[in-house]
C-alpha cells in the first residue's frame, strides 16, 4: 500500500522550513477513510531568539481555525439542542446590540454570519479601544457599517459577533467551553510553537494567541484564540470524514455548499482553492493566518492538516504559504 505522505510531499516541507523567510517547522498529517493516519513533522519549534526542537505533541496556535473547529461547531450544537436555529436573527440573542441606532444588522441571521454573507466588513483594530471589558460592550454598540446581504465577505467581526452570541446562550465564556483532546485555549508556552515576535506586546508569543483582537478579548473570541497539537486537529478532520464530528444530519450541513464558495463552516473547492486543484468537487477546507490548515476530501477518501508558524518570527518575510498548501494537497492527492 502507498504511504498516505509521498516522497514528493516530505521534499517539499523540508524545502519549506529551509527557506529563508520560511517558518521555522511544519507538522502534517493525513487520515484516509479507513482510519489509517500517516504524520511528518520537519524542522524547529522556533529558530529566533535561539532554536529549539520540535515534539510531534506541541501546540500550535490555529488562528482562524477557530472559526471551524470551536465557533460554527458549537453554533450548530446548539440547533442540535432546539436551542436557537440558523435563521434566527442575530437581535433574538443579543437584544442590546446596536440599542437605539437604525441598522439591519439586528435582523441579520446566524446563517449569514456564518457563511460571510451578513454584509459586515472584515476586520478593525479592536486591540487599540482599551481593555477587554470596554471592547466587549463597545463593540455591540458600534454603528458598524452593513452592507448588502448576500455577497460573501470574509469578516472575523461576524464570527466575533456568534461568539458572543454563544456567551450568551451558554452562560460562560468562550475559555470555558468543553474541547476535544488535544484542542486547549491555554497550552504550557514551554511546548507551544512559536509565532511572532509582536510588535504591539514587544515580546515572542509562545502559548498566547497571536491574533491581537483575539488577545485584547481575553485570549479568545469567536473568530480566533484556539491551539491545537497535530494529533488534535488531525482528529478533528478524521471526525469530518469519517462521520462523529457532530450528528449526521448537522454535520452533513456544514459540508454543504449554501452560498458561492462557502459552506457553514469552510470554504468549499473553487478555483485557486488553499487544498490545491486536484480535490474533488466535494473538498472543504479551511485555513488560519498563522500558517495553520485543514482540508476534508470525501470524494477521495482522504483528510489532511497542515501546521506552520509561517508568521516566525514576522509576518511580513513574503513565503508563499498559498503555494506550499495547494502542492501539499497536489501531492497528496495524486497518490489516491
Amino acid at each position: 500500500m502507498a504511504p498516505l505522505i509521498p516522497a514528493r510531499t516530505h521534499a517539499l516541507l523540508a524545502a519549506a522550513v529551509q527557506a529563508p523567510g520560511g517558518p521555522s517547522g511544519a507538522a502534517l498529517g493525513v487520515v484516509d477513510r479507513a482510519g489509517q493516519r500517516q504524520t511528518a513533522v520537519l524542522g524547529l519549534a522556533q529558530r529566533e531568539p535561539r532554536p529549539e526542537p520540535l515534539p510531534e505533541d506541541s501546540w500550535w496556535d490555529l488562528a482562524s481555525l477557530t472559526k471551524p473547529l470551536l465557533t460554527a461547531r458549537e453554533v450548530l450544537r446548539a440547533a442540535e439542542e432546539g436551542l436557537l436555529d440558523l435563521d434566527d436573527p442575530l437581535g433574538r440573542h443579543l437584544p442590546d446590540l446596536a440599542w437605539m441606532q437604525d441598522t439591519p444588522l439586528r435582523t441579520r441571521t446566524l446563517r449569514q454570519l456564518l457563511t460571510h454573507t451578513a454584509g459586515l466588513g472584515p476586520w478593525t483594530k479592536l486591540y487599540t479601544w482599551g481593555d477587554a471589558a470596554t471592547i466587549r460592550a463597545r463593540f455591540l454598540q458600534e454603528p458598524w457599517p452593513v452592507g448588502e446581504a448576500g455577497p460573501v465577505l470574509y469578516s472575523d467581526l461576524g464570527y466575533v459577533l456568534l461568539g458572543r452570541v454563544l456567551e450568551r446562550l451558554r452562560g460562560h465564556p468562550l475559555r470555558a467551553f468543553a474541547l476535544d483532546p488535544g484542542l486547549a485555549f491555554t497550552p504550557d508556552p514551554a511546548r507551544t510553537v512559536a509565532t511572532e515576535q509582536c510588535l504591539w506586546r514587544e515580546r515572542l508569543l509562545r502559548g498566547e494567541t497571536h491574533d491581537e483582537n483575539a488577545a485584547a478579548l481575553g485570549g479568545v473570541a469567536g473568530h480566533a484564540g484556539l491551539f491545537g497539537t497535530l494529533s488534535g486537529v488531525l482528529g478533528q478532520a478524521e471526525g469530518l470524514l469519517r462521520g462523529g464530528w457532530l450528528s449526521p444530519a448537522a454535520q452533513a450541513l456544514a459540508l454543504q455548499p449554501q452560498v458561492p464558495e462557502r459552506t457553514l463552516a469552510f470554504v468549499h473547492a473553487c478555483p485557486g482553492w488553499s487544498g490545491g486543484s486536484l480535490c474533488s468537487p466535494q473538498a472543504v477546507g479551511h485555513t488560519g493566518f498563522t500558517g495553520t490548515g485543514l482540508w476534508v476530501d470525501p470524494g477521495h477518501g482522504l483528510a489532511w492538516v497542515l501546521l506552520t508558524n509561517r508568521v516566525h518570527p514576522t509576518r511580513h518575510s513574503g513565503f508563499d504559504i498559498q503555494g506550499l498548501r495547494r502542492a501539499v494537497g497536489n501531492t497528496l492527492l495524486a497518490g489516491r
